[in-house]
């Protein structure tokens, strides 16, 4: 029997939204991309899918929404998405506080629909080999970087919850995500430190089977090209991770592929939303010990 495509609609028409969402979706065999959402009709102008007046009507159209929008917009959407009924695909953070994130979850576990947050390198085939080859030995210790200018200027620069949240809500989410799945789960925020002129951010995780690591985050250093590097070492040696040669739409397109899995079998991707919260806490953590 031939299974109908997810109907899928985006909200948000930023340039997260038109460079991965919607050309991957637009692409995806499995996929009708019913069109987007927007608060302001004109940020659609000149996108190739149309424009639905409300969210209602959106969510009379479609399975599935895809969120490309700030933190704290995406939360009580993606409540009354799953209220509705509707599976989400979420960006991270997946809220802009824990009890945003802690009420996604709960929508999403009494509608009993599947999620799955944009953790993007996660999606990529050499970002799975370097997770598959630290959970395989033994390692104590771990480095995560990610320091680029990207608030200095270009397309993200005039979002305004990156300029206020700086990196560790851009890209801390997938540095502490990545260095959890390398090392085992983060129990604790050993330090802290941020230069804010900077958005220098300097962290230390204590992990459940006594590892630590280490996350230097900024986006507003000149750097060209972005540096991304990950490592764990210990009596197993060293192993690295600085390929980025998988694109942002692949990774996506791989994420699409394990969502309509998760939705036709009913069971929880393990970078859903109760991932989303587990790392949403952290970022509470640093922040405190930061604020």
């Amino acid at each position: 029997m031939t299974v109908p495509p997810l109907r899928v609609a985006v909200v948000g028409a930023g340039p997260w939204a038109r460079e991965t969402h919607i050309p991957a979706l637009a692409a995806h065999p499995g996929v009708d991309l019913v069109g987007v959402w927007t608060r302001r009709p004109e940020a659609a102008d000149d996108l190739p899918v149309s424009r639905f007046d409300s969210v209602e009507a959106m969510f009379d159209a479609c399975d599935a929404v895809s969120f490309a929008v700030p933190p704290d917009a995406q939360a009580p959407l993606a409540v009354a998405a799953a209220e509705a009924g509707k599976h989400l695909i979420l960006d991270k953070p997946i809220a802009g506080t824990v009890e945003g994130a802690e009420a996604i979850v709960a929508a999403v576990r009494a509608a009993d629909v599947r999620s799955i947050v944009t953790f993007t390198r996660r999606y990529a085939p050499e970002t799975r080999a370097f997770v598959a080859a630290a959970q395989d030995g033994a390692y104590a210790g771990g480095l995560g970087r990610w320091i680029s200018g990207a608030l200095l200027g270009g397309r993200y620069s005039s979002s305004q919850w990156r300029q206020d949240g700086g990196a560790l809500l851009d890209v801390g989410p997938h540095v502490i995500d990545l260095l959890d799945a390398a090392l085992g789960p983060i129990t604790e925020v050993i330090d802290a430190r941020v230069i804010a002129a900077d958005d220098l951010w300097h962290l230390t995780f204590g992990h459940a089977d006594g590892a630590t690591s280490t996350a230097q985050l900024s986006l507003r250093v000149p750097a060209q090209p972005t540096v991304t590097e990950f490592s764990v070492h210990g009596h197993d040696g060293v192993v690295t991770l600085t390929d980025r040669t998988t694109g942002s739409v692949e990774c996506f397109t791989t994420l699409v592929d394990e969502f309509l899995t998760a939705i036709t079998t009913s069971t929880d991707h393990p970078l859903d939303a109760v991932r989303g919260l587990d790392i949403q806490r952290t970022i509470a953590e640093v922040l405190a010990r930061t604020g």
